[in-house]
């Protein structure tokens, strides 16, 4: 069975939140929220979902490259390893920093950045389009001759890594760590909506490349995390696509196609002068600055994260599992995990089609999964979940419409 290191890593991920929830009770700091906690899980979920899809086009670029055109055949040894090591590093810098500096590649990696929390979760917030624009930045490595698979591995570790920097209770390491590596310090800056802290500290894993290239800002005062613009909803679907739908707001405002054209591979924010020019980054004031919020009875919360850490261990199973099922079965669960995570986020924010789609959903899935197991001869022990799961989520979610409905006319 063919995993990558990333889902692999799936159980040492909640161990580590779950102690960092742990710290976060006992030192009575505000480090989670549930509903943006779960709009991160969900983000990272689809990217997830998508990854089966666009990562093997990404792959196989690569394979089909280094098997026709690599200019060397190289051994593996130390020096090898090491220089692998340190080209995925690079091209992830370059990527990395080319998502902040190209308006249509932005696109694809803000969703990392919409969180206005900093911890392990936001790790995890990753978005389902961001291989499609910055794959090509590794392909060179192909051509020097660096297996695929050594190349795959080097780049899952990369990413690994980048895990534990996500993370407020990790101040600052000794003097030669946060001079080499890339640290809490230095992602939090990263993270950080302030005008000095925009588009710095690109690293992956060694903070060498912002030192060399000019993009390094330590960290001083207290980052203010999120992007300049916020996005005000936890649906993790819209997330990937709301920097889109504003781009495409502004090419309908821009007259001419050439600056049309400057629009979309420009820094975020840039305008033609006709339409005042470059927009600055607006400075943060924490008199007036507050995060995005919506309040929710402690039945709704409970019921979101009962059918949350559902959905997660069925997602995990299907991860691990995937490889055994058709592209078309991938599609379809893919699309019932999807519904699933985008429910859960707009539940909080008490979206009228939302109550419309959890019922569909509440009742129609269990009732699928008792159908595919009659078809399949699969054990009887599935119909008994199914009643139990669909008696369960009805008179749980009924409760809950029917008091938010109270509230409503009250």
């Amino acid at each position: 069975m063919d995993l990558n290191p990333i889902v692999l890593s799936i159980p040492i991920f909640f161990i580590l939140m779950g102690i960092e929830l742990v710290i976060e009770r006992i030192s009575h700091k505000e480090l989670y929220r549930l509903p943006d906690a779960i709009a991160n899980l969900s983000c990272g979920i689809t990217s997830q979902l998508s990854g089966l899809f666009l990562k093997i086009l990404a792959v196989g670029v690569y394979q089909i490259l280094f098997e026709n055109f690599a200019f060397f055949t190289l051994e593996r040894s130390w020096l090898y390893w090491l220089g692998l090591v340190l080209l995925v590093d690079l091209a992830y810098y370059w990527a990395h920093r080319m998502s902040h500096e190209v308006n249509l590649f932005w696109g694809g990696h803000v969703v990392h950045h919409q969180s206005e929390e900093y911890n392990l979760s936001v790790a995890l917030r990753q978005s389902s389009l961001q291989v499609v624009w910055t794959f090509a930045f590794s392909l060179p490595i192909a051509f020097l001759g660096f297996d695929t698979t050594d190349f795959v591995l080097i780049s899952a570790l990369n990413t690994l890594y980048q895990f534990w920097i996500h993370t407020e209770l990790i101040k600052k390491l000794p003097w030669p760590i946060e001079l080499i590596f890339n640290t809490p310090s230095h992602h939090r800056v990263h993270h950080g909506r302030n005008p000095k802290y925009i588009d710095k500290n690109h690293a992956g894993s060694l903070i060498i490349w912002d030192r060399m290239f000019g993009t390094f800002q330590e960290e001083e005062e207290h980052p203010t995390y999120g992007i300049t613009k916020p996005i005000n909803s936890w649906n993790a679907v819209f997330a990937n696509f709301s920097h889109y739908a504003d781009m495409a707001q502004d090419l309908k405002r821009i007259p001419k196609w050439t600056d049309k054209i400057i629009y979309i591979f420009s820094k975020p924010g840039w305008l033609p002068k006709e339409l005042g020019g470059p927009r600055p980054v607006p400075e943060v004031d924490e008199r007036t600055y507050h995060k995005y919020d919506t309040p929710s009875p402690m039945s709704l919360n409970l019921y979101v994260l009962f059918q949350y850490i559902l959905c997660l261990t069925g997602t995990a199973l299907f991860l691990f599992k995937q490889e055994g099922f058709a592209m078309s079965e991938k599609v379809f669960i893919a699309l019932l995990i999807t519904l699933t995570v985008v429910n859960c986020g707009v539940l909080f924010e008490k979206r009228t089609w939302a109550y419309y789609s959890e019922w569909f959903r509440i009742v129609s899935y269990p009732i699928l999964l008792s159908v595919l197991a009659y078809v399949n001869n699969w054990s009887t022990s599935l119909h008994l979940l199914s009643v139990a799961y669909l008696l369960i989520s009805v008179l749980w979610f009924y409760s809950i419409a029917t008091n938010e409905k109270r509230l409503r006319t009250a």
